[in-house]
């Protein structure tokens, strides 16, 4: 059975992209990022993280730029920018919805 391509992205996948859209970053730089922009409202642990990264490389939607050592180093596609896009269009519907029932 052929596997899905990924259609909708969760939290932590959305600030993953997020995070490389304006330059390349390691895996702590990557967490470094999320945790300020969020406030710390959206955890990253290293097993999310690396599964994330993982599934993203799969799916070339980032791609390794460097690797030391055990440091990777990973920039976003034009198919993650893509993705990205794509994923905040939905999120700002859903929010327009929200908001258009009176919750806003």
């Amino acid at each position: 059975m052929a596997r899905e391509p990924l259609r909708v992205l969760t939290e932590s996948m959305f600030y993953v992209l997020l995070s490389l859209l304006r330059q390349e970053r390691c895996g702590t730089e990557i967490v470094e990022f999320v945790d300020n922009t969020t406030a710390g409202r959206v955890p990253l642990g290293p097993g999310t993280l690396y599964t994330i990264l993982g599934k993203f490389v799969e799916e070339q939607l980032i791609e390794e730029t460097a690797v030391e050592g055990r440091k990777r180093t990973y920039r976003i596609t034009e198919r993650g920018r893509a993705l990205y896009r794509q994923e905040l269009s939905r999120l700002k519907l859903c929010v327009e919805d929200g908001e258009r029932e009176g919750w806003g």
